[in-house]
């Protein structure tokens, strides 16, 4: 090797050695990490954030740990991650009504999405079914918007709560198939499948994940899905394109991190957090626990929350629904 190729080829090694020392230094190290649920335990935001967060503590070999902060909707728990001092690692798994319907809806929120927190990773994604009473005649989507048509001021569809994502997302139906039905908002999901198994109510609007056992036990029926394709615990169930309703629509939940957090923990963890929801194992875990997996990095979270406030934010906006405080 003559004295000018050892020079060259010492130098490329002593910038690679740099490079490579400058890499592994560049990123803060994450000791541990604390995972906020806006809700209540049992639910199916917490199932995901401590399926995800079991995966996510092995795979990193360090502590996570699971704390449910309720209250407000989910907006005690943004603001209490909101205002995290820069130095801990905590994040918060949030839906759309923290994160899209609730600036729309509230005239003053403690936070603001866009410029209190960094999307990490989106990790689920849940849809909606439009059911009927077991017992009702109405069989297809088809008779569903025949009998609403014939019937306006009978088209009342009962939702978990008002201001909620199935209340938009029955508007977004109503609209579609040309018929206004009325939205009646309960407090909560229990009442509304009472009302229609017992014929009080004759359309439901829900997430699946409330749906799908009363439609497996034969007291409700299912007409369709929100999403692309057909559920995997509902096979015999057709989506609402492939019944000729040309809509489609889903909500999902997807980890926030605040402003706060430096951007290359933010990237670490979103990377992190992907590789774990890419699993299948823990895929399999997730649709188990009716859960619709999804992998994201942080950029790709950024490109699907935008692109659901786009699809959702004008049908909320036309609605006129404001929450006074």
């Amino acid at each position: 090797m003559t004295k000018n190729r050892l020079r060259a080829t010492l130098t490329s090694c002593l910038l690679s050695g740099l490079l490579f020392t400058g890499l592994s230094h560049a990123a803060t190290p994450i000791e541990d990490l604390t995972v906020v649920v806006p809700y209540a335990p049992g639910g199916a935001s917490d199932r995901a954030a401590r399926i995800v967060s079991d995966s996510l503590h092995q795979k990193l070999g360090i502590p996570v740990v699971v704390e449910n902060k309720t209250g407000a909707g989910g907006r005690i728990a943004a603001q209490y991650v909101k205002n995290t001092a820069a130095d801990k690692n905590v994040l918060i798994l949030a839906n759309p009504a923290i994160m899209v319907v609730a600036p729309l809806v509230f005239n003053d929120i403690p936070y603001k999405p866009d410029s209190d927190f960094q999307a990490v990773s989106m990790v689920t994604e849940y849809g909606f079914g439009v059911a009927v009473s077991a017992d009702s005649d109405i069989k297809t989507m088809d008779q569903l918007i025949t009998w609403a048509k014939a019937h306006p001021g009978a088209f009342n569809i009962g939702v978990p709560a008002t201001g909620s994502l199935p209340h938009f997302f029955g508007l977004m139906l109503s609209q579609q198939i040309g018929s206004k039905g009325e939205i009646i908002g309960y407090r909560g999901s229990a009442p509304v499948i009472t009302d229609l198994i017992g014929g009080i109510l004759p359309v439901a609007i829900d997430t699946l994940d409330v749906l799908t056992a009363q439609h497996q036990g034969k007291r409700i029926r299912i007409l369709a899905t929100s999403g692309s394709e057909r559920e995997t615990a509902l096979p015999d169930v057709p989506t609402l394109k492939q019944s000729g309703v040309e809509l489609e629509a889903s909500g999902w939940n997807a980890f926030f991190a605040p402003a706060s957090m430096p951007a290359d923990k933010v990237t670490q963890l979103g990377e992190a957090i992907k590789a774990v929801t890419s699993d299948p194992a823990l895929q399999e875990t997730l649709l188990k626990n009716e859960l619709i997996p999804v992998s994201a990095n942080a950029e790709e979270t950024r490109v699907r929350i935008e692109q659901f406030r786009q699809q959702w934010a004008p049908v909320i906006q036309a609605s006129g629904f404001k929450v006074t405080q």
